[in-house]
Formats: structure tokens, C-alpha cells, sequence
């Protein structure tokens, strides 16, 4: 009677405790929604800030790569110190970096200090992500895939709805109403608190370095390892490439091409990053199941027809591709990051830091490059450059299967 006592109590024990991950899990999912619905506020500005402080399309792409730039540099190193001393309450610190910027955008009446003002965004973005994937890994119970697309999906919607809330409310009522999203930053960091709480009272769950060395490393040499890290950054840079042609500059391509408003074309960007969202949580749980290299594999070289149709549709089959890519180009990154902390256990920050960091640096540089290119060329031309770019994607081909290796 005794033993069965006790051995109910340790179900209900597990039971209480996966409840616990799963509101971890899902508060992670809300704080990243939060995070990144004012991230995406910045690209949706850019039709206003273009207007009123007359600027060009090279210097529309030097905001974002300032505020890619800031965000991407730091992550890694911020990853490679929370390996070593985790810091629970960085989260909170890192979204009072967004709160300071957000109210200094508001107030932003040059192209100088809106370039601070993006740059200290992007100091929170980059405090943020490292320590958020490593709680997100921490209460996954190894659904590692799982984990990651939930709390990618929240980063993901969240950027899909920036567009639609700038389009009714900064487009119609000017630059400076961007401080009443501020609120969502204090509601973030309230959030964050309490999660900062359940961190502090589980650190145990972080495997040692031994640890997981021994039990999780993949049988694989250190040149394969570093060949395979070395394919995944080239499969990132081609995803955040395109991704920075369309988050940049898919409201002007609109504009020019089938003389839209600058309102209507921030609502077919919320389409496309809607369909980035929706599109989100395949790529993790698919790859739990069939194993991450498949998903990369389909998930950029997949999108190939799509882009390749994309510069000589009409605006409606335009707004149909752009769901697809969305779809398909989304799921690429939760198994680009849990197949790297595979191939490199033990070291979940520093990994978490790199790909965010690269994502974020790809995404900035490819923004500054695309607008100069638009300059010299045509925006039009930008999508018919960027339209090859995910044949990149036959490079998968060169991974090992880890689940084979394993």
C-alpha cells in the first residue's frame, strides 16, 4: 500500500512538473511575441521615415543593418558568458534596453538618432534570445525541436502583427505614437520576472559540460563538425538574405510595381509574415519525427520555385507565393539551431548566440546591400537577384544525418 502510495505521488510529482514546463514553454512563446512585435516595427516604419526625413533606400538599409549589426554581434558573446554564469534576470535587462529605444524612436527627428535609437533595440534583441533559447532547451523535456518552434512561433507572430499595427496606428497618426508600444515592453519585463523566478529554482535541469559531452555528443570528427557548422552558417545566410529583401523592402516592390498605398502594402507584408508564423512550428516537430536534416533541406531548397515565380506575378498570385515562401522558408530555422546544438552539445548559449547573431547580422548586412543595390538598379531587380538565392539549399546534401550517427 505504501509503494503505491509513493508511486502515485511521483506521477503526480512529473505530472505537476511537465505542467510547470509547458507554462514556461508557453510565457517564453508570449515575452518572444512581445519582443519581436516591437522589433518589427522598426522595417514597418520605413515608408514613414523615408517620407519625413527624406531619406534614401542606402540609408533605409544602414537602419537596419545598425540595428541587425547590434543585435548580431553581441548575441554570441552573450551566449558564450550565460554558458559559463547563468544570468535568470537578463531577460528583464535586455527588454529595458527595447523600452529606452522604443521611447527614443518616438522622439527621433534626424537619421543619427534614429540610428541610436534602433541600435539600442537591438542591444535588448541580443541580451534577449541567447538566454530565452536556453530556457526554451532547458524545459523542452527533449522535445528540443518542439521547444524551439514554440518559442519561434511566438517571435514569429509577433513579427507579423508589427506591419498591421503600424499601418493603423504610425502610418495614420505619425512617428511619435510608436511610445505606446512601450507598454508592451513593461508588460514584457513583468513576465520575464516570473520567469526569471522558475529559472532560479531550476538551474539544475542545465546539463554539465561533461555531461553532455559524453552523452550527447554525435559520433562524428572535429572536421565534420566544424564542414557541417560551416554548411548551416552558408544555408543561414542565404535564408536571412531573402528574408531581408522581404521585410525590408517587399512594401516599396508593392508600391512601385503595382501602385498600391504605403497602408495596403503593409497589409500584404502582414500576409507574408503571418505565413511566417503559421509556418513556424512545422520545422521543430517534423524534425523530432524525421530527423532535422530533411526539414533544411525541404525548407530552403523548397522555396526555389516559388522565389524563381515570385518577380513576374500579378499582385494577387504576388500575394499567393509570398504565403508559400512564408511557409516553407519559416520552418528552416528551429532545425538549423537544434541540429547545431547537436553537433556542439554542451554549449546551448554559445550556439543560440552564433545562429541569432548570424541571423540577425545576415539579415542586416543584406539589407544594407539590397538597398544600395536597389539605388544603382531598380527595387524590382533586387527580387530577381534574390529570386536564386535558395538554391543555395542544395548544400543540405552535404550534412550528416545525425540520427543515423547518433
Amino acid at each position: 500500500m505504501e509503494t503505491t502510495l509513493t508511486e502515485q505521488h511521483k506521477v503526480a510529482t512529473q505530472q505537476a512538473a511537465q505542467n510547470t514546463v509547458l507554462s514556461i514553454l508557453l510565457a517564453l512563446s508570449f515575452t518572444h511575441f512581445l519582443n519581436d512585435t516591437m522589433q518589427s516595427l522598426i522595417p514597418a516604419m520605413y515608408p514613414v521615415l523615408k517620407d519625413s526625413l527624406k531619406l534614401n533606400f542606402t540609408q533605409v538599409g544602414l537602419i537596419t543593418l545598425t540595428f541587425q549589426m547590434s543585435a548580431s554581434l553581441l548575441q554570441p558573446l552573450v551566449g558564450l558568458y550565460t554558458d559559463k554564469k547563468p544570468q535568470p534576470y537578463s531577460l528583464a535587462v535586455g527588454m529595458g534596453f527595447t523600452l529606452i529605444g522604443l521611447v527614443c524612436l518616438s522622439l527621433s527627428h534626424n537619421f543619427p538618432m534614429v540610428l541610436v535609437s534602433v541600435g539600442l533595440v537591438g542591444v535588448g534583441s541580443a541580451v534577449f534570445h541567447p538566454e530565452a533559447s536556453r530556457l526554451a532547451h532547458m524545459a523542452s523535456g527533449g522535445k528540443h525541436g518542439m521547444a524551439q518552434s514554440l518559442f519561434q512561433v511566438g517571435g514569429n507572430a509577433g513579427s507579423s502583427l508589427g506591419p498591421l499595427l503600424a499601418a493603423m496606428v504610425i502610418v495614420p497618426f505619425g512617428q511619435f505614437h510608436v511610445i505606446w508600444f512601450s507598454v508592451a515592453a513593461l508588460l514584457a519585463i513583468v513576465v520575464m520576472l516570473n520567469i526569471s523566478k522558475w529559472y532560479l529554482s531550476n538551474t539544475h535541469r542545465i546539463k554539465p559540460k561533461k555531461v553532455a559531452l559524453e552523452l550527447d555528443r554525435p559520433k562524428l570528427s572535429n572536421s565534420t563538425v566544424i564542414f557541417s557548422l560551416g554548411i548551416l552558417l552558408v544555408l543561414i545566410f542565404s535564408k536571412y538574405f531573402y528574408m531581408a529583401s522581404m521585410t525590408s523592402y517587399y512594401t516599396f516592390y508593392l508600391m512601385d510595381r503595382f501602385h498600391i498605398s504605403t497602408q495596403a502594402s503593409q497589409v500584404y507584408l502582414f500576409i507574408f509574415l503571418f505565413a511566417v508564423a503559421a509556418g513556424t512550428f512545422i520545422g521543430g516537430p517534423v524534425g523530432d519525427r524525421i530527423g532535422r536534416k530533411y526539414v533544411i533541406w525541404i525548407s530552403i531548397l523548397g522555396v526555389a520555385p516559388f522565389s524563381l515565380l515570385l518577380p513576374h506575378a500579378t499582385l494577387f498570385w504576388t500575394a499567393v507565393l509570398s504565403v508559400f515562401i512564408g511557409v516553407i522558408l519559416s520552418s528552416a530555422f528551429s532545425a538549423i539551431l537544434v541540429y547545431a546544438q547537436e553537433l556542439v552539445p554542451g554549449k546551448v548559449g554559445m550556439i543560440a548566440g552564433l545562429f541569432f547573431g548570424l541571423a540577425f547580422g545576415m539579415a542586416g548586412v543584406g539589407s544594407a546591400l539590397l538597398g544600395r543595390l536597389a539605388d544603382a538598379t531598380s527595387i524590382a531587380y533586387v527580387y530577381q537577384v534574390c529570386a536564386y538565392l535558395p538554391l543555395i539549399g542544395l548544400l543540405t546534401g552535404f550534412l550528416p544525418n545525425l540520427e543515423k550517427k547518433k
